[in-house]
């Protein structure tokens, strides 16, 4: 009876974790497309279509700092749920780095648009 009790104690804490780790996917999923969804509200500004290359890259790596920092966050909550053993400064480099390429594929897009146009 023990080891029945205990089996079903296990499989609801599994199941709960799950449903947790699907929760922190969730938000960093939403995190991730409220900044990228900023970042592509910068992207066909009038006022940027003069900006060189460098001063875009400069523009896109400030703008948006709460939904970067709440994508920062939702993602190493979830990087940490998803990867109990991993330490946490690896989490970070990795949501960082997530912002970074978030951030290289809009100036990307940008001076191929201007590439593009002359």
């Amino acid at each position: 009876m023990r080891m029945l009790v205990a089996a079903a104690l296990l499989i609801m804490s599994s199941a709960a974790m799950a449903d947790e780790v699907d929760d922190a996917h969730k938000l960093a999923i939403t995190g991730r497309d409220a900044y990228w969804n900023c970042l592509a509200r910068e992207y066909p500004r009038d006022s940027n279509k003069a900006m060189s290359d460098q001063e875009f890259t400069s523009l896109i790596a400030n703008v948006c700092p709460s939904e970067r920092q709440n994508f920062r966050v939702s993602l190493i909550d979830f990087l940490s749920l998803q990867f109990p053993k991993q330490d946490a400064d690896a989490n970070l480099t990795t949501a960082n780095r997530a912002i970074e390429l978030a951030q290289k594929d809009i100036v990307t897009a940008f001076t191929r648009r201007k590439a593009a146009a002359k």
